[in-house]
């Protein structure tokens, strides 16, 4: 089959890009993930974000990073599509042994880090999103190895933060490409 047949070759040179969505995907999902991680809603818990996690977080998330590799997107092609290969896990995992779990979100902890480390030149909102989820891995990790409740609701706060800031970032470089202005400033 051609490029010509799937559009990959005009949606290429459109300029079409799936950062944005990714990130989109990616905040929306931390942020459901860490809210209902915290337990701020009532009768509530994080399994209930397990949906959201697999489509949203999951499938979105891989199908953009695909979409950046192919553009020749090498860290958000990589970041999108492992981010959504954890998510999708993540979804269907549950009832997993808390060190089955703790060495699970220790894994993907390490993964986050090399994302932080490969984004550090990339700018603030870059260094924020990896860098807090990241730290929201490592200390599920913890709560997760440990039975610490407490320290899972501060992590899932911290998930929920990294999930701002994707959004944010998504949502203004949508926001100022399409309004001809900067409205939502990034540095």
């Amino acid at each position: 089959m051609s490029n010509e047949a799937t559009g990959a070759t005009n949606a290429r040179s459109t300029g079409a890009d799936a950062g944005n969505l990714g990130y989109l995907a990616l905040g929306l999902t931390l942020l459901a993930y860490g809210l209902l991680s915290t337990g701020v809603f009532s009768g509530t818990g994080v399994g209930d974000a397990a949906p959201l996690a697999h489509l949203v977080g999951g499938v979105t998330l891989f199908i953009a990073g695909l979409w950046q590799l192919r553009g020749g997107e090498g860290f958000t092609g990589t970041a999108f599509t492992s981010l959504g290969a954890f998510w999708a896990t993540w979804s269907v995992a549950g009832g997993a042994g808390k060190n089955a779990t703790g060495l699970f979100l220790l894994l993907w902890a390490l993964l986050a880090l090399t994302l932080t480390a490969a984004s550090w030149g990339a700018g603030l909102f870059s260094r924020a999103v990896y860098g807090l989820l990241t730290l929201s891995l490592l200390l599920s990790a913890i709560a997760a190895f440990g039975g610490y409740s407490g320290l899972a609701k501060f992590a899932g706060w911290v998930a929920a933060v990294s999930g701002l800031a994707a959004w944010y970032w998504a949502t203004s470089a949508l926001s100022n490409g399409s309004w001809g202005r900067i409205a939502l400033p990034v540095k």
